[in-house]
């Protein structure tokens, strides 16, 4: 299997430099990460890929068996991972990437320096039972997969500017949906079931690796008190807020973000 050609692999930065390998959301591609890069390339290896449906990646590659579970995302991170051969690396997940590295870090610790996770949410649906809230209702997820089932560009025409948030930079949100909207609908569907119905609450004790946990100060996917959680459960976690606003900072606020994930990056990357 070409690994390298299968998600479209892409090098840059620094040859001798601490491995950073930047993992894209729902919906998204490596492009998402163009104005963190810039930031990054001078001290780190930079890593980028496109998941398996997105962006230029091998489309015949796609199955709906292995990719119906984020199990079938992260066993792409830990074969993009032991084809690098660079050693352990520094992974960044955004939004639903997060629990992928998650996954792959419980699965192969010893692949990971550290992770970086980027707006991260276990469970989007809140659990009135243990008061945990996610922030959406079952009835919520219901109507958002169900709008999305049946018209893909509508629901992202809608969705991608509440995602985004930045009403006063609404060429922000054109972004996301354009970037929706070249994704195979098929795909899109699967995917996002996959993002919106996975639970990994329980996964998060498990993660070894030094974390870091960067969410956004107001964040209409991934509300404060989900950062808080996922800092709880994974042990000796750290936690940073940034000054931004939206669910994708590294587009809203590029240099607060790039400095987050390299000063993270800087320590646990020697």
């Amino acid at each position: 299997m070409d690994v390298r050609g299968r998600n479209n692999v892409r090098v840059t930065g620094r040859e001798d430099g601490p491995v950073l390998v930047l993992s894209h959301g729902f919906g998204c591609d490596q492009h998402m990460w163009r104005l963190v890069v810039p930031a990054l390339e001078p001290d780190f290896r930079v890593v980028l890929f496109d998941h398996v449906g997105a962006g230029r990646s091998d489309l015949s590659a796609w199955s709906e068996d292995r990719y119906a579970s984020l199990d079938g995302y992260a066993q792409d991170v830990l074969e993009i991972c032991r084809n690098l051969d660079a050693g352990p690396v520094v992974f960044v997940g955004h939004s639903v990437s997060a629990m992928v590295g998650v996954l792959a870090a419980r699965a192969a610790p010893g692949c990971f320096a550290g992770l970086v996770l980027l707006t991260p949410s276990p469970c989007y649906i809140d659990d009135p039972a243990t008061g945990y809230r996610g922030g959406f209702s079952t009835e919520d997820i219901d109507e958002l997969l169900e709008s999305l089932e049946s018209n893909y560009l509508g629901w992202s025409a809608a969705m991608a500017p509440v995602i985004m948030g930045n009403p006063d930079r609404p060429e922000l949100g054109q972004e996301l949906t354009n970037s929706f909207c070249r994704t195979d609908p098929r795909i899109a569907r699967v995917f996002a079931r996959a993002t919106f119905l996975s639970d990994n609450r329980a996964d998060l004790a498990s993660v070894t690796v030094p974390t870091l946990i960067a969410q956004c100060s107001s964040d209409a996917i991934a509300p404060p008190e989900v950062g808080a959680f996922v800092h709880a459960r994974i042990p000796g976690s750290r936690l940073v807020t940034l000054t931004a606003t939206g669910h994708c900072p590294q587009l809203s606020a590029p240099e607060a973000t790039a400095a987050a994930i390299a000063a993270f990056a800087s320590e646990v990357g020697r």
